[in-house]
């Protein structure tokens, strides 16, 4: 299914309220009576408002519950994106857009420009997604909880809970995309001059790069928060054309909905895993694994010519700041009820890659071969000695192939009710 935004157009100020009105009413309604969309949207006759109804459902903006006990509609994922893109259109922060150049398990990533021609990102979260071509309607998170699977509430409480969180980095001097406006499950940021660090084979500076990274790490944990998610597929190389000066580190750093503080529970299992993800690619792909050198001196940094090969939670993490605290991340305090249903679904998107029928020990004084072995499910013998990751390429393929099919709008690409993009052969 492709974002067709070529309707918009067409539609009126009361097809909007309309559709305003079965969003506010999706609040306290899985579905939504006609009689109480009418009330909401304040049309002054019921024939208009079952007129942009009909309409709105032509459009699959809204949709019909067969076999309800009345009369009623739920909004689509089609109905909430032109709702989204209205309110950005509105505050001139999107004014046109472009082809699909990304596709995520919990996101879709497409390519946009304000009024003054300026290319941004703009990110759709998907909150619920399974996977790609595979449909799951069990998700173990959230199975007890009262939203259920509203997985548009879910939506919209990580879109504002990243466009928080990279407003707040952005404006301490972190190495993180510009936002520049939030709307629902919509965000829209810098678009990156450069591509996934997965794909890094070479780089003229390796061990520099290991450094800063290593060293973003920890300056983040510094003022209070963890990635979490701090691996090759969530950091941009920027092109040698996109880096300024020489103070520019040559990457970027993005994906920030599941972001914890230190005084979570499990904060140093987190930290610690984002360093052994960094550590590992090396290794793997660039074949660099340096090693700690006692009588080395300068701490400033990580790797070759440095004291400390890789940062350790309870040695380096000293706070500077409380970031966490002004985000409410999780782990820092109570939450309110929205931030709960949130929190559980964001802690299976934490742990939906790392999953492994071993248990993770965590035991600072692990030797090196033990550590290898927990990430066996990340790189086979096989992925080391062609130098790729299969699993990584086999499914960056069915992006592609997604992408492809999302630009076209062939078909046979159809979305199922969680937002899963299932491609039919």
């Amino acid at each position: 299914m492709k974002l067709d935004t070529s309707h918009m157009r067409y539609l009126t100020a009361d097809d909007f309220k309309v559709l305003q009105a079965v969003e506010q009413g999706s609040r306290n309604h899985e579905i939504v009576p006609t009689q109480l969309i009418h009330q909401i949207s304040k049309m002054r006759s019921i024939s208009g408002t079952n007129r942009s109804i009909s309409d709105l459902a032509k459009l699959k903006l809204i949709s019909k519950v067969r076999n309800a006990k009345y009369d009623g509609y739920r909004l689509t994922y089609n109905g909430i994106d032109y709702l989204a893109l209205r309110t950005l259109l509105n505050q001139e922060v999107v004014y046109s857009v472009g082809n699909t150049i990304g596709v995520g398990k919990e996101s879709d990533i497409y390519q946009v420009s304000d009024r003054n021609g300026t290319a941004k990102v703009m990110k759709i979260h998907r909150l619920g997604r399974t996977s790609f071509h595979t449909v799951k309607n069990n998700r173990d998170y959230l199975r007890n909880s009262r939203q259920g699977t509203n997985w548009m509430h879910l939506s919209k409480l990580a879109a504002s809970k990243e466009f928080e969180f990279m407003s707040m980095l952005y404006a301490k001097g972190f190495i993180v995309p510009q936002a520049y406006g939030c709307s629902r499950h919509v965000v829209v940021m810098d678009l990156i001059d450069g591509y996934p660090m997965r794909r890094l084979r070479e780089h003229k500076n390796i061990p520099k790069l290991y450094s800063d990274l290593m060293t973003f790490i920890v300056k983040l944990a510094n003022s209070g928060l963890i990635h979490c998610d701090f691996n090759e597929f969530n950091i941009m190389i920027k092109n040698d054309e996109a880096v300024t000066d020489e103070k520019d580190c040559g990457f970027v750093v993005i994906d920030f909905p599941q972001c914890i503080s230190i005084q979570h529970k499990d904060a140093e299992f987190y930290f610690k895993r984002d360093v052994d993800c960094i550590r590992r690619f090396f290794k793997k792909k660039l074949k660099y694994d340096p090693q700690p050198e006692a009588g080395m001196l300068d701490t400033d940094g990580f790797g070759e010519g440095y004291k400390y090969a890789y940062p350790d939670f309870n040695r380096d993490v000293k706070r500077t700041d409380n970031l966490d605290e002004l985000m409410q991340a999780s782990g820092y305090s109570k939450k309110h009820p929205g931030d709960r249903y949130l929190e559980e679904a964001v802690e299976s998107m934490r742990n939906a890659e790392y999953n492994s029928d071993d248990d993770i020990d965590v035991a600072e004084d692990r030797s090196e071969e033990e550590s290898d072995s927990d990430y066996d499910y990340y790189y086979t013998e096989e992925d080391e000695e062609s130098g790729e990751d299969s699993d990584g390429d086999s499914e960056e393929e069915e992006n592609e192939r997604i992408i492809e099919a999302l630009s076209s709008g062939v078909g046979n690409l159809k979305m199922d009710k969680l937002g899963n993009y299932i491609l039919e052969d």
